[in-house]
């Protein structure tokens, strides 16, 4: 990341959501804060209940020019005109991602704390990868994404870097200097008011 460039927002979508409220909710968000990516990342595996969240959120985001990721879902972005998918399973899958949905299409994979994996990643042809979480729920073992982690990526890697899973305000303003994005999901959209609490996230962001 450029010295002079802050991380930009990227949103995941709670796991599961009744359609019309998230929707307004997410309105709002997109229209007081920029926001890069929106990932849609529900825990069923109904493909109308996923079919109806796409077509929905889709419309949000594409009116405000916002992409509109689908976690793990390959074949169900290309059906549903998204922008792209996010992988769950570190560099597997990425090139077969990129040869069903195009090199025009955004395919990002999560590594865990793995600077091996987001290593492949990239040489695969990911667009960006993510490291996580920071705190709280785990990846099965314990392990949680240090700053090293970020650090030495930002030095290293001109790939694009998310941070995911479990932030705080004081995470954030520690790693603005060597992220290129914030993904937060259950962080803002867990409280009483998400558009104050990424306002929060915003400015600690700014400084």
């Amino acid at each position: 990341m450029a010295q002079d460039e802050q991380p930009q927002i990227y949103l995941i979508s709670p796991p599961e959501f009744e359609l019309n409220n998230f929707s307004d909710t997410l309105s709002q968000v997109l229209d007081t804060y920029d926001v890069a990516c929106v990932r849609l990342a529900l825990a069923t595996r109904d493909e109308s209940r996923i079919g109806k969240a796409a077509d929905l959120l889709r419309e949000v985001c594409v009116a405000r020019d916002v992409a509109i990721v689908i976690e793990n879902h390959v074949l169900l972005s290309e059906r549903f005109g998204l922008d792209g998918v996010h992988l769950t399973d570190g560099p597997r899958g990425i090139r077969a991602a990129r040869k069903e949905l195009g090199q025009e299409a955004i395919v990002g994979a999560f590594c865990g704390a793995s600077q091996h994996d987001g290593m492949n990643a990239g040489e695969a042809g990911a667009d960006y990868v993510s490291f996580g979480p920071l705190s709280g729920a785990d990846l099965g073992d314990g392990t949680l994404a240090e700053f090293d982690v970020f650090q030495w990526w930002s030095q290293m890697i001109e790939l694009p870097v998310v941070a995911e899973g479990g932030l705080d305000l004081a995470q954030v303003r520690a790693l603005t200097p060597v992220t290129d994005f914030f993904a937060l999901g259950e962080e803002i959209w867990g409280s009483e008011d998400p558009v104050a609490t990424l306002g929060s996230f915003v400015s600690a962001i700014k400084g």
